[in-house]
């Protein structure tokens, strides 16, 4: 897929189209590759989250809102957020990546988005750059409760279905890919009562259930 793809996913237009490849680019595929760009977008989300959180919480302590933006910024959201823009199909990786799934990886897809971020602080200054992340985001922001995301996707789901009383998900490892040093495993949530099912993938079992509940928790909402 061609870049500007991504830009009209992401809401924003690169002036420096070689910044957008060099977030791209894995240090598998060449160098220059997108470690540093990643330093900076690490840094540049961090600091746009945390004061939004500031903003929107103005009782909360500075424990609950540095759990908040933990729980924001982890490799599970931000794995979240690469997929919903598609991000692994525009990451230009080496031959042994490629076969080994790596468009698909969490911690490959985690670090490509804060190199994103770090290559849109550099191509248009801190405010723009910030002004999109908060539209990524926005869902994740407004759905916060300072008393419940502090807590991982399984437990907050558990609560819900526990408080509901609706029999507990069940959670399923379907398959694993890959080699062993980089393998993917996927896991299935079941709930039965609702007719839910839902699929997470994760370099570990425990991530691949966090995503899984993650998306269950979307489905029991909707309903």
């Amino acid at each position: 897929m061609t870049a500007s793809r991504l830009e009209q996913a992401l809401g924003y237009a690169f002036r420096d189209g070689e910044l957008l490849q060099m977030a791209l680019t894995h240090r598998s595929y060449s160098s220059p590759h997108n470690e540093r760009l990643e330093f900076l977008g690490d840094a540049i989300l961090n600091a746009v989250i945390a004061r939004s959180l500031f903003e929107r919480f103005p009782a909360l302590p500075e424990g609950d809102l540095s759990r908040l933006r933990a729980n924001l910024v982890r490799q599970d959201s931000l794995h979240q957020q690469a997929l919903a823009l598609s991000l692994g199909d525009f990451l230009r990786l080496g031959e042994g990546e490629q076969r080994s799934g790596g468009q698909q990886r969490p911690s490959i897809l985690a670090d490509a988005l804060e190199a994103l971020f770090g290559a849109l602080w550099l191509d248009a200054g801190f405010d723009a750059a910030g002004e999109t992340i908060l539209r990524r985001y926005e869902t994740a922001l407004q759905r916060l409760n300072p008393g419940q995301d502090i807590k991982d996707a399984k437990t907050r789901l558990q609560e819900y279905l526990q408080g509901s009383r609706i029999a507990l998900p069940q959670y399923l490892l379907t398959g694993t890919e890959g080699e062993a040093h980089a393998q993917q495993f996927r896991v299935a949530c079941i709930i039965e009562p609702l007719k839910i099912r839902t699929e997470g993938r994760g370099a570990s079992r425990r991530a691949a259930e966090q995503m899984a509940a993650e998306r269950a928790l979307a489905s029991v909402e909707k309903k």
